[in-house]
């Protein structure tokens, strides 16, 4: 029988990431063998292990998908070759055999030297623009853009986690649960303050459920404070805020007793006529329509965000962007250059955001249902940290540690 085989490398911290042994099972599952050439382990934590091993399949097909998936890993052939590109067709399409990046930084080898992808997200093409070599979404391509296609000359470097790294995400009873929360949120605060002091950018990601367990207060704090440097959500966030600070209430119940307020289904529907009354949110704070509440704070302590509407949507508010086109380039403006990201309690614009970060950037999932953590988790690899409890709990716990510190 045929054989067909090709020696790889990969250097880093192959052992202390469990990243050895993934790969040696993903061989093995794909039906492929692998023989160990060379391994030198690193004499400390900070030294990274170099590896060289030979994997052989029955079929050239099956050997070309196992390389595509261990490339991934950041496994690359030991005889490199110059990364092809070739020019696309047409706007927005190209060659059968384009390369979908991840979220893992990623390189070009070209002229006989490596080069760094910018504007680093998954699920986008490579482009080459002379010695720049980009992250583009699949749209966004144009005619004749030179495009990476196959798989030589491309390497990925995944993000490193370390062993000791505390586990975020917890599913205790109901005896440990809220003392689990707290370590949580103290270490959250932590990465908040380490984000601040450095002089980087910390965006969050809140859902309605903040204004249904009543947390407005307690994010409109951390707002005020400098905590926040940009919201991205969808129109029910804003919404629901507003009702809140119209009627104390939330889809007409009432955030402070939890009581259904009488004809309060139509106070969301009151709350968005005021609004589109008044033109906008900034124009609503401005006139004095809007005293208080998430969005209040936002537009006065001049805080971007970016609202990103959906097909549920009532109203929506003039501020809400329903051309789902120029909502990703807003979410993605006010990605840029983000330090630390905080989702809660919203899985499809949490997704959405982890899907357009880089791997480079620490992301924090906070929510009440384990299968979203879990999801997101999935899709964000080693940045993301799950904390799976109530978001209400959490922020009032989060807005005491950062706010109450920042006035001692």
């Amino acid at each position: 029988m045929a054989r067909f085989e090709k020696k790889i490398h990969a250097e880093g911290h192959l052992i202390d990431s469990d990243l050895l042994s993934d790969v040696m099972d993903r061989v093995i599952r794909e039906g492929s063998r692998f023989k160990i050439i060379d391994l030198q382990v690193g004499k400390t934590n900070e030294d990274p292990s170099t590896l060289e091993m030979l994997v052989e399949s029955d079929t050239g097909e099956q050997l070309t998908a196992l390389l595509q998936e261990l490339s991934d890993f950041g496994f690359v052939p030991v005889e490199m070759e110059d990364a092809r590109f070739e020019a696309a067709p047409a706007a927005g399409v190209v060659s059968e055999d384009f390369y979908s990046t991840t979220n893992h930084a990623t390189e070009v080898f070209l002229g006989g030297e490596w080069h760094r992808v910018v504007q680093q997200r998954m699920d986008a093409c490579i482009v080459r623009d002379d010695d720049t070599f980009r992250c583009v979404k699949l749209r966004d391509v144009e005619a004749g853009d030179l495009v990476l296609v196959g798989l030589s000359g491309v390497r990925v470097i995944p993000e490193y986690t370390p062993r000791d790294r505390s586990n975020f995400q917890f599913r205790g009873n109901e005896e440990t649960s809220e003392r689990q929360v707290r370590l949580s949120v103290e270490r959250v605060a932590g990465m908040i303050r380490d984000v601040r002091e450095a002089g980087g950018r910390v965006v969050w990601v809140p859902g309605p459920v903040v204004i249904h367990t009543g947390a407005a207060p307690d994010m409109t704090a951390l707002i005020e404070a400098g905590f926040v440097d940009a919201v991205l959500s969808g129109n029910a966030l804003a919404v629901h805020d507003v009702e809140n600070a119209f009627f104390n209430t939330s889809l007409g119940v009432s955030t402070k007793d939890g009581q259904v307020a009488h004809l309060g289904h139509r106070h969301h529907m009151r709350a968005i006529n005021v609004i589109r009354r008044a033109g906008n949110l900034p124009n609503a704070v401005a006139q004095g329509v809007l005293t208080e509440g998430i969005c209040h704070a936002l537009v006065k302590h001049n805080v971007p965000f970016c609202l990103a509407g959906s097909i549920r949507d009532d109203g929506p508010l003039p501020d809400t962007e329903m051309d789902l086109i120029k909502a990703q380039a807003g979410y993605a403006e006010l990605l840029d250059g983000a330090s630390l990201v905080i989702i809660l309690s919203t899985m499809l614009h949490g997704i959405g955001v982890g899907n357009m970060l880089p791997g480079s950037v620490p992301l924090v999932c906070v929510d009440i249902h384990p299968a979203v953590v879990t999801k997101l988790c999935d899709r964000g690899s080693a940045q993301a940290h799950g904390i799976v409890t109530d978001v209400g709990l959490f922020l009032h716990l989060l807005r005491s540690a950062l706010c109450d510190d920042s006035k001692s």
